[in-house]
């Protein structure tokens, strides 16, 4: 299995920054909008131990359909694993921590763990390289789409 890490920093309280991330609809706004992501189904709207969403949306060439669960959470940290999908494996853990600056200021750091593997064995593992780059864009949008919608209207 391959890891990408990132990291970044929102000037926002935790516990709201958590609440965007646990409310299944996030993934349509953090998510750039050539990959025309959509939520076709979800067991809940907040996320909870055992949820299972499914999604749509145009990765590389083509639309691909993938299912997720919520392997495990608990208040700042969870875990989202790929059931079935365009990839082997894939294992995110989201994991928020708090930042205290001063009492009117308060920041959380948001990062994010992915370990993946790609199909194809040996060939996948030629092109794990070009899925970091596209992982590293992939996120940097998600770490401007966040900081817009949790700091532009505070």
């Amino acid at each position: 299995m391959r890891a990408f890490k990132h990291s970044f920093v929102v000037n926002s309280p935790i516990d709201r920054v958590w609440e965007f991330y646990t409310d299944i609809k996030h993934l349509e706004i953090i998510t750039p909008v050539e990959i025309e992501l959509k939520i076709t189904s979800a067991t809940s709207q907040k996320l909870i131990q055992g949820s299972e969403f499914w999604l749509e949306g145009k990765l590389m060439i083509s639309k691909r359909k993938w299912h997720s669960v919520i392997k495990s959470i608990r208040p700042y940290q969870y875990l989202d694993e790929m059931l079935t999908g365009p990839l082997r494996k894939w294992r995110h853990l989201h994991k928020f921590h708090d930042i205290h600056i001063n009492e009117d200021q308060k920041q959380t750091e948001v990062i994010d763990e992915v370990d993946f593997e790609l199909p194809y064995s040996l060939v996948g593992r030629l092109f794990e390289g070009y899925v970091c780059k596209r992982l590293e864009k992939f996120f940097d949008y998600r770490k401007a789409a966040t900081i817009k919608s949790l700091e532009d209207d505070t």
